[in-house]
């Protein structure tokens, strides 16, 4: 599967843990940066996230922050982008089961490296449920 990742300065480290581990799963991880730990704007990033899934070039992303509030925020303008902040795997799993999340969000000061992974592996494992589901995504593609 092709991943999306991005941070700001405060998660570069959880974003190359989590990038090398997914590689080393078999996953293609598409880095959007930053690259160093001098102060960047999270919105940037979020929307370059976003941008990734809206345009193909990433089937599914990982958005990270200090809280990971910022960076959901940020990537949910795009209309094509459903970014979920998630703190544990069952969350993870409901935001692709019942909302047919893209991309998920994660905050690097409040969950460490193995929970965080514990997270994205239950985002990638699950499926979209569909059905009454569907109804109530297909609402989210429409501005209110």
């Amino acid at each position: 599967m092709r991943i999306a990742i991005a941070s700001d300065h405060a998660a570069v480290s959880l974003k190359a843990v989590l990038a090398a581990w997914l590689r080393e799963a078999g996953h293609d991880v598409l880095d959007l940066g930053p690259e160093g730990t001098a102060s960047v704007d999270y919105p940037d990033y979020g929307y370059k996230l976003a941008s990734a899934i809206a345009d193909g070039s990433a089937e599914r992303g990982i958005a990270l922050c200090g809280s990971g509030i910022g960076i959901s925020i940020a990537a949910n303008r795009n209309l094509a982008c459903r970014c979920a902040l998630v703190s544990e795997p069952l969350s993870a799993s409901l935001a692709r089961v019942h909302n047919d999340a893209n991309a998920i969000a994660m905050g690097a000061r409040l969950i460490g490296e193995e929970m965080a992974k514990a997270c994205v592996e239950a985002f990638l494992t699950a499926d979209f449920a569909g059905g009454r589901h569907q109804l109530r995504v297909d609402k989210l593609k429409v501005p209110a």
